[in-house]
């Protein structure tokens, strides 16, 4: 179950490496008319795939993060805008600055209204979204979640950043090494609603009760909504509340970075071990200062690009979404949609101060 580093990071993927970062990207769009009516499962067994159909030209697609103002998700969203520029379509990042549960709403009524192709969602909560989302595809229009899962039948795809229950015990498989399976540890998460975190948490709780970890004890899960200043306060909260905590995790990009900026600077550096989800670039510095031993991500661009070509092969007709089906995603080699409609990355890549240097993003 635990991660491998940059080495030997992906098997899914044929022609990417953890090293290079793919910046060309894809896009997608909508023309299989025989969905219409229902949404997510029901429409990929209706409809008929033909693996054989070229992708389509002048295809548009819409990015809708879970906020505008994440970095991390501007990295994604941005690889997958690019992309579409690889075979004539155009792509574009729309979003609300908050990760409320319905802020995404009236984003996604207005990209039906402008007919996009293809919509990508990372949802804030997996119901808010809903009943737009089952609307667009009545029009349809295809729907890809990714980042963030919605409810299955609000979608054709989700594609997920790696296997939910690997990231969860992971991060405790690592956090519990780090401080020798030993004290009170917390979670660091973004908002109450989001479906990957809340899925990662499930499973760090499943592991926590393995026997290894007998005398670990989770005292909280507290929640930064994926706000800096919030998660930062968060953090310091935690720390006030238990003077004696050993260890937290931030399965989060803009809480790990909150919470390495609040112990870099307090006398519990060097004393409690954060780890969890960041960014490299983010991440760097603490790394290097000793805040931060190590820490995790999968490749956000690939995640974009990835999220780009399958919405492309959906709308195209290449694939519905049933499971079984393959589609080629460029640089990233050939994938295989697995149950209920979800696509799998690959293995994050563990970063810490020997491989850091060799990422930029």
């Amino acid at each position: 179950m635990m991660l491998r580093n940059a080495a030997g990071r992906r098997a899914v993927a044929t022609a990417a490496t953890a090293v290079s970062l793919a910046l060309a990207l894809t896009a997608c769009s909508g023309t299989t008319k025989d969905s219409e009516g229902s949404g997510g499962a029901k429409a990929a067994s209706s409809a008929k795939a033909d693996p054989d159909a070229p992708l389509k030209k002048g295809l548009k697609i819409a990015f809708l993060p879970k906020q505008i103002n994440n970095p991390y998700e501007k990295i994604v969203d941005q690889a997958g805008i690019e992309a579409a520029k690889e075979y004539g379509g155009t792509g574009k990042e729309v979003g609300p600055s908050d990760a409320n549960a319905s802020s995404q709403v009236s984003y996604i009524n207005t990209l039906i209204q402008q007919r996009q192709d293809a919509i990508l969602v990372a949802a804030n909560d997996p119901n808010a979204v809903c009943g737009p989302l089952k609307q667009a595809m009545k029009k349809d229009i295809k729907v890809v979640a990714y980042d963030s899962d919605t409810a299955k039948d609000c979608r054709q795809l989700f594609i997920n950043q790696a296997s939910s229950e690997e990231i969860g015990r992971s991060l405790v498989q690592h956090l519990g090494k780090q401080i020798g399976y030993k004290g009170k540890v917390a979670i660091l998460s973004a908002t109450q609603n989001a479906t990957n975190q809340n899925t990662w948490i499930e499973f760090m709780k499943e592991e926590l009760k393995l026997p290894e970890y007998k005398g670990m004890e989770l005292v909280k899960v507290a929640y930064g909504d994926d706000a800096d200043q919030k998660s930062f306060q968060q953090t310091q909260g935690l720390m006030q509340a238990y003077p004696d905590l050993k260890g937290i995790i931030s399965p989060t990009t803009v809480g790990i970075a909150a919470a390495a900026r609040y112990l870099s600077d307090s006398s519990y550096k060097g004393e409690v071990v954060l780890n969890g989800l960041g960014t490299p670039n983010q991440m760097r510095k603490y790394v290097k200062d000793g805040t931060v031993e190590q820490f995790s991500l999968w490749n956000p661009e690939e995640l974009g690009y990835l999220g780009s070509y399958a919405a492309a092969s959906l709308a195209s007709g290449q694939i519905t979404g049933a499971e079984g089906e393959k589609f080629k995603a460029g640089k990233l080699g050939e994938y295989t949609i697995g149950k209920d409609g979800e696509v799998i990355l690959g293995e994050p890549t563990v970063f810490d101060s020997e491989n850091i240097d060799t990422f930029d993003f």
